[in-house]
């Protein structure tokens, strides 16, 4: 005999407009961080509190999360989840940032390995974001969900045309794939709803993100030409690679002279970079990684410059993303947040790269 309990039992479906959310905390997330960072060293780190009392942010990372958790379990409205995805990554933000202070001893907030593993948490919700953004295979039982979630919009008299052809679609999905015979009977008297002539519509509106979507599209199409687009990919990735390969070069020649390599070690250590041999072995391997990624950037301009864009693009995306997931985690231990702007070009230009690589495959496919 079957157990009722668990046929009640349903696999989660994944919400409608879920990648958006996330992006919402992974942009709130990595904003709090770097104010945050870029706050205390301002204010040169000031302290909530008198005596022994000492008000960390973490406490206020551990408020912003506690009510982002308690905004969806009290309200239904949709607008809720924007809330509180922001506060979540704001919670985040704050909550991570302190770290330094919970995997050591003396609580040293300014601990090296803080920094990456803060950069490490945010390349795992990166992952997230894109694992999400990709979708699931939308059976029945999840287009339903889908619709009858969308169809909260009809009781905040919000619901627009083009919201309303959304709602249609996935029922039509529910009604094609016809897996069971009272999802099909809903499905069918939803449609009779939905295309009512008695339903008030919403004026159409753009929301925030249609609207910056739109204008980067004007701006790209008016500025941002190819020639312009490859022209500052090109620059950027020589510049990138120059510094990195530099620093490579550097070392090989100090190698090479044992008085340089001891003045070079001891500029290091007095830097407070490296406070051990295991730590000169670390910050080797970053220049020597370091190095490999920007001769591979170079690498990948000079074929841009010859006109041998696919394997030149390949070598720019493969290169950036090296230096954005494993190189970075060496070179925030050493340079702490300072690393963000860096990180930040290497972002800007893996979308550039990303980007001309989809409007040339575009122009080829158009010809």
């Amino acid at each position: 005999m079957a157990n009722p309990f668990r046929s009640r039992i349903r696999k989660p479906v994944r919400r409608g407009s879920a990648e958006n959310y996330i992006l919402l905390t992974l942009l709130t997330f990595a904003g709090s961080v770097a104010l945050t960072r870029l706050f205390l060293e301002v204010t040169r780190y000031p302290q909530l509190g008198r005596g022994e009392l000492h008000v960390a942010h973490v406490l206020w990372g551990g408020l912003f999360l506690f009510i982002a958790a308690l905004l969806p379990v009290i309200w239904i409205n949709r607008w809720i989840y924007t809330v509180s995805s922001i506060l979540a990554g704001i919670g985040v933000g704050l909550f991570i940032d302190e770290v330094g202070k919970f995997i050591t001893q003396s609580s040293n907030y300014f601990h090296p390995a803080a920094a990456p593993i803060v950069y490490a948490f945010f390349l795992l919700t990166v992952v997230v974001y894109l694992q999400v953004r990709r979708g699931t295979p939308e059976d029945a039982r999840s287009a339903l969900y889908w619709a009858l979630d969308a169809l909260s919009e009809v009781l905040d008299s919000d619901l627009e045309p083009i919201e309303r052809q959304a709602i249609e679609t996935r029922l039509l999905v529910v009604i094609d794939q016809d897996e069971n015979e009272d999802f099909t009977r809903l499905a069918r008297h939803l449609i009779d709803f939905v295309n009512s002539d008695t339903l008030t519509l919403a004026p159409e509106e753009p929301g925030l993100y249609e609207r910056v979507v739109a204008w980067w599209e004007k701006f790209e199409s008016k500025w941002l030409t190819l020639p312009r687009l490859k022209a500052a990919l090109v620059g950027g990735l020589i510049a990138l690679g120059a510094f990195a390969v530099y620093d490579l070069f550097q070392l090989s020649i100090s190698i090479q002279n044992p008085t340089r390599l001891s003045e070079t070690i001891t500029d290091v250590v007095l830097q407070g970079k490296i406070a051990s041999t295991s730590g000169l072995f670390w910050f080797l391997a970053r220049v020597v990684l370091e190095g490999l990624v920007g001769a591979t950037l170079i690498l990948a301009a000079g074929l841009l410059i010859f006109r041998r864009e696919r394997l030149g693009i390949f070598l720019a995306v493969l290169g950036l993303l090296l230096s954005l997931t494993v190189v970075n985690l060496f070179v925030f231990y050493f340079e702490q947040f300072s690393s963000i702007f860096p990180a930040l070009v290497q972002a800007l230009l893996l979308l550039g790269a990303i980007s001309y690589r989809r409007r040339l495959n575009l122009g080829m496919a158009g010809r």
